[in-house]
């Protein structure tokens, strides 16, 4: 069964969704690629999967918080699987270009498809697409929307941002 709850943030309302033992699923409101919400999916914000996803966000998203610690799913290709493994591994406060993403998942030429990897990945924030930038630094490419992703680089600077 999946359940799903809603965690409202100041960068917007963020859909939280897991399976029975999994968090299958972190998506900030309209963001790209969003699943649609089914009807045989049931809100229930005390599933323990989502209780514990919302708590470890909230902390993160206050700076009390620099790693997840939760069950998660990923359903993709193997690429995108790869691609997701390594962006999970990018430490805190740091980021990586497309391009060094590309190469740490086997692929070193596909990097365009190391990028739309990046787009589709269903996790976000607890797998931090938001660190991977362009080959300049210049920040690129997020499914959550650029001030999102502007946002949440800041906060691992510690520079206080105004979404």
């Amino acid at each position: 069964m999946t359940s799903y709850s809603i965690l409202k943030t100041p960068l917007d309302e963020i859909i939280l969704v897991a399976n029975e033992t999994e968090l299958t699923g972190l998506y900030f409101t309209g963001q790209s690629h969003a699943p649609v919400m089914r009807s045989d999916w049931l809100l229930n914000p005390r599933q323990a999967i989502l209780r514990q996803a919302r708590d470890q966000v909230e902390e993160y998203l206050e700076g009390d918080r620099r790693t997840f610690s939760l069950p998660l799913r990923f359903d993709g290709t193997d690429f995108q699987e790869r691609v997701w493994r390594e962006i999970a591994v990018i430490p805190y406060g740091e980021t990586i270009t497309y391009s060094e993403l590309a190469q740490r998942a086997g692929a070193p030429d596909a990097v365009r498809a190391a990028g739309a990897a990046t787009g589709r990945n269903r996790i976000g924030i607890i797998i931090p697409c938001h660190r991977v930038v362009g080959k300049d630094g210049t920040l690129t490419g997020y499914a959550g929307g650029l001030p999102r992703k502007r946002h949440l680089l800041e906060l691992e600077q510690g520079i206080k941002s105004l979404i």
